[in-house]
């Protein structure tokens, strides 16, 4: 085992939070807390396995991550604000630090990164949202009510015009959100500009129709140096949202179309890969750490979870976290609209809304397109079951006037 110095333990002491930035660590580990808490620390600021010549006094006292607590297999280490390069670095060194090599020290057999706290000078770097939950309630003339989405299904295979279809029914049905699978881009049985230009003109049809706005998030996840000229594109056809899948494209993908002047569209993120960071429980990275950050970097809705009630892993307390980093008011950002997707089906939705309140997104694929009645049953079912649960009313007693619904709930049943 390698003796790191103790010299980067700072336990209790009450340094400045406009100073560091503050991470939380769960750690697994059969060695000296004490010690391992020290690696991180030294591994992720001005140290290494073992002691170098040109770390001086002066150099240690100003860079060095701090441990400032140990509690059980917790800890919190501080990182003086000066270790940031914000202009040039960004959100690639923010990680590159909080989140680096530390994964990999023998010392552990598991390190996970729980959260993170930025100080004031590191926060208003980003520019954070430009719509957010105001703004998308605003676009959909929905002040109050949860907002009530569909992906379409099959997520590959359907044609532009299978697809505009598709949302043509979703609208009529009452939704007022839409995406792309995170899985399809531009495939051949799908073009991407065809199904852009096919997806507004079904969302205008709508509106002409029925007066009821909807929008649609149309994936633009690419190279990162393509991704702004995809996204003018989608703009030019008519596109009413963007999606970006976070971390497979990254969050600088995200920032460079949040903050181009020239994009007039709200971004929906998506967390498609997170599971490989965050469902091991003892290493690796909590979603809570990503959501600040898709906020930080401009996205307007983010996927967080359905408080345990889809098909995905997870538990509402973890979903609540989350929820929480997207809507907090001590950063200098919008709110985002927590977006509830997995899984989800009109029988869950009413749970969703109890736990997480009425500014949420309630998101179904299956749930919308596997109703006995077809996309638009399947629409006017989700769109029943958000109207009961804003109202207050179990599923059941609004299903006995709501045929939709009833069907809906007679096929997959309902938690209350």
């Amino acid at each position: 085992m390698v003796k790191y110095s103790e010299d980067y333990l700072a336990l209790g002491q009450n340094l400045d939070p406009e100073d560091y930035v503050f991470t939380e660590y769960t750690v697994k580990t059969d060695e000296d807390m004490k010690n391992v808490a020290a690696a991180i620390a030294a591994e992720q600021s001005t140290g290494t396995w073992t002691a170098v010549s040109g770390l001086d006094k002066e150099i240690f006292s100003r860079y060095a991550g701090k441990v400032t607590k140990i509690d059980g297999n917790k800890i919190t280490v501080a990182y003086p604000a000066d270790d940031f390069s914000i202009d040039i670095g960004g959100v690639p060194q923010i990680l590159s630090v909080i989140a680096g090599n530390l994964f990999g020290l023998s010392e552990a057999q598991g390190i996970r990164l729980e959260d993170v706290f930025f100080p004031k000078s590191i926060l208003e770097q980003f520019k954070g949202p430009k719509f957010g939950t105001a703004g998308l309630r605003e676009i959909l003339d929905r002040p109050e009510k949860p907002l009530v989405g569909t992906i379409v299904k099959p997520k590959i295979g359907l044609s532009p015009k299978q697809t505009a279809d598709y949302v043509y029914q979703a609208g009529l049905g009452g939704l007022t959100n839409g995406k792309d699978d995170e899985t399809l881009s531009d495939q051949k049985f799908c073009p991407f500009e065809e199904r852009v230009s096919a997806v507004a003109e079904a969302i205008d049809r709508v509106r002409s129709e029925t007066g009821h706005r909807m929008i649609f998030a149309v994936n633009i996840s690419t190279r990162s140096d393509r991704i702004l000229e995809l996204a003018d594109r989608a703009q030019e056809l008519g596109a009413t949202e963007l999606m970006i899948d976070i971390l497979t494209t990254g969050f600088t993908a995200v920032q460079t179309v949040a903050e181009d002047p020239s994009i007039k569209l709200p971004l929906h993120i998506h967390r498609t890969m997170h599971g490989a960071l965050t469902r091991n429980r003892e290493h690796g990275i909590s979603t809570t750490v990503i959501s600040k950050l898709a906020r930080m970097c401009g996205g307007d809705a983010l996927h967080i979870g359905a408080f345990g009630a889809g098909k995905m892993n997870g538990d509402p307390t973890e979903t609540l976290l989350n929820q929480k980093a997207c809507t907090e008011d001590n950063v200098p950002y919008k709110a985002i609209m927590p977006v509830c997707s997995g899984g989800v089906y009109p029988g869950v939705v009413k749970k969703i809304v109890d736990i997480g309140g009425n500014d949420v997104q309630i998101q179904a694929g299956g749930g919308v397109a596997g109703h006995p009645d077809g996309i638009l049953g399947g629409a006017r079912a989700m769109s029943q079951a958000v109207d009961a649960a804003y109202a207050g009313i179990s599923l059941p007693e609004y299903a006995k006037t709501h045929g939709e619904l009833k069907t809906a709930l007679d096929k997959w049943g309902y938690v209350e």
